[in-house]
């Protein structure tokens, strides 16, 4: 009996998706985070009698004897919508507001990007983020600088105690892609290139479809949490479904054994 199997592979399914909610929940309070949706495809089809083929009396079979046998995990899809922007009034938190990512050097000299702009400046000056990954392109804040601000375009000055103009000290930029959902997650808020993604394509805050730099703020989670809740119930319930099937087809099974 397929049913055996078919409702087995329900129950995986829906035990992926769990596994994506409670991940999604899990993320409420991170900085930046963007949820995922698990997605699904059903699996290939036992043809008993083919769709349109003929029958023994010479006609068109008009639907045909098709039996699935069950669904599979198509795809992790990671939804970009825009979080909501929550002011924190430190100069070197920066939030992206729109299209775009900042660009960080790993320790081991490999690009990645993130959109969490929760930086700090290291013992060089340089503005980096809480595990220390240097933002891109480098900003070196001067040790005697009293103040620190960033316009919309990315553009950072410093202002000297004694000096009436501020320095112009560096230019942020964002880096967007053509597939964002491509982009491969590898923690620590931060994502890396992949053949998916397409090439980073770097350019300056409010140019070119690029977003805006917001200096104090920063972006919180796209994560709804009632949203996450009933999408936990309705897999909840799917999967108890998929293994009354599985109780059902074994009492069926049962049955069929004890008959004399």
């Amino acid at each position: 009996m397929k049913a055996l199997s078919t409702a087995s592979t329900g129950m995986l399914a829906q035990q992926r998706n769990i596994e994506v909610i409670s991940n999604n929940i899990a993320n409420m309070n991170t900085t930046s985070f963007k949820k995922s949706r698990a997605e699904f495809q059903d699996l290939l089809y036992q043809n008993i009698e083919r769709v349109g083929s003929n029958s023994s009396t010479d006609t068109v079979v008009p639907s045909g004897v098709q039996i699935g046998v069950g669904v599979r995990t198509a795809g992790i899809y990671r939804i970009s919508d825009q979080g909501a922007l929550q002011s924190t009034g430190n100069e070197f938190d920066l939030a992206i507001n729109g299209k775009g990512f900042f660009e960080v050097q790993t320790p081991d000299g490999n690009q990645a990007f993130t959109r969490a702009g929760s930086f700090q400046v290291d013992n060089q000056g340089r503005v980096v983020t809480t595990e220390g990954y240097i933002v891109q392109p480098v900003i070196n804040i001067p040790n005697n600088a009293i103040d620190v601000s960033i316009n919309e375009q990315g553009t950072v000055y410093t202002k000297i105690a004694g000096q009436v103009q501020p320095n112009q000290v560096g230019q942020l930029q964002l880096t967007r892609f053509a597939n964002e959902a491509g982009l491969e997650s590898v923690g620590g808020s931060l994502m890396v290139e992949t053949q998916a993604s397409g090439a980073p394509l770097p350019g300056n805050p409010t140019e070119d479809g690029v977003g805006a730099i917001l200096q104090g703020f920063l972006e919180n989670s796209n994560v709804n949490a009632v949203g996450e809740i009933t999408d936990m119930i309705s897999a909840q319930r799917a999967y108890e479904l998929n293994s009354k099937v599985i109780r059902t087809a074994d009492e069926m099974l049962s049955s069929a054994n004890n008959m004399r």
